[in-house]
């Protein structure tokens, strides 16, 4: 995966049955100030991670990416920057790729629903250790590096 003018690219090589996806880091800031992180819990999968979602067709990875993130957490957030992607394979076997941007929250509030069954807001030193996978806590330790986060997370 890399950027061409700014828009996310799968090389032509990738393997077969790739599956495509996106997803969101949604911040916020608390009462004094403080970075918060989203963290959603799906029940039929027994996970902490991110909000995220297979591409539809014709749909680029930051759409996909806003849409899946209003999806699953009922808030419409903007695009602050691609932070990167995840890789591996899915429980059905095929390979999986999800670029992930980070994003603040517009307006919006979270309900349950059919793919999220609650959603947190962690402070950026413990989300690491809420996440499940460790491809999120990897993904985390880049975004935690990312200026936006560091001038407001202490």
């Amino acid at each position: 995966m890399y950027l061409v003018s700014g828009e996310l690219v799968v090389p032509r090589d990738a393997p077969d049955g790739l599956i495509r996806a996106a997803g969101g880091v949604v911040h916020r800031y608390d009462s004094q100030g403080r970075i918060e992180i989203a963290c959603i819990y799906r029940e039929a999968r027994g996970d902490w991670t991110f909000p995220k979602g297979k591409l539809d067709p014709g749909e680029t990875f930051e759409e996909a990416a806003l849409r899946e993130v209003f999806e699953e957490t009922g808030m419409r957030c903007e695009i602050v920057r691609f932070v990167g992607a995840t890789n591996y394979t899915h429980r059905k076997g095929r390979p999986k790729i999800v670029a992930y941007y980070l994003m603040t929250v517009r307006e919006g509030e979270f309900a349950p629903n059919d793919e999220v069954d609650a959603l947190v807001w962690v402070p950026v030193a413990k989300v690491r250790s809420n996440l499940t996978w460790e491809r999120d806590q990897e993904l985390f330790d880049i975004v935690t590096q990312l200026p936006e986060l560091r001038a407001r997370a202490s």
